[in-house]
């Protein structure tokens, strides 16, 4: 009978044991992918802060993005550097929020209506390179960015924090 209890209290240290194991390893998982998914959006914040984005913004605000490719190829070939990073930028970001990397709300809180204007500005020269290079997928994150921010703001419009908060 006591090689039974000792089996038994032994079988069952290992059951908890296993258990414990479990949940502790799957707290861990879960706790490595929240920091991962905070590393990714404090970096991407600190994308959104540098000079160097600070300019594309000011020049995608005040430039007239041409409406056609082959008005594109005319420009100055930094012009096109310039607007090339920036859709990048901008396709890289409705990745990161497609795939769930970073939250929506995030960009709509640090670039909004930013993101949908710029969106509109392109919209044009985007879809004729699209259908003159033959290539669906140029550009596809930032458009599903655009628009999918564009719905957000529309279905349910956020009021600014300092008037919230």
């Amino acid at each position: 009978m006591t090689n039974e209890i000792i089996a038994l209290i032994a079988n069952l240290a290992l059951a908890l044991s296993f258990v414990v194991g479990l949940v502790f390893g799957i707290a861990q998982v879960k706790a490595a992918a929240r920091d991962r998914k905070e590393r990714l959006t404090l970096e991407t914040l600190r994308n959104f802060q540098t000079r160097e984005f600070a300019e594309l913004m000011f020049n995608i605000n005040a430039y007239n993005i041409p409406p056609t490719f082959e008005e594109w190829r005319k420009l100055p070939a930094s012009d096109q550097i310039m607007f090339l990073q920036f859709t990048q930028e901008m396709e890289s970001l409705g990745l990161l929020v497609a795939e769930q990397f970073i939250n929506i709300g995030l960009v709509d809180k640090t670039l909004g209506t930013f993101v949908t204007n710029s969106w509109d500005k392109f919209k044009k020269v985007i879809l004729d390179i699209r259908g003159k290079q033959t290539d669906p997928f140029l550009c596809e994150y930032f458009q599903w960015l655009a628009e999918r921010l564009n719905e957000r703001m529309q279905l349910n419009p956020r009021k600014p924090f300092h008037e919230t908060g």
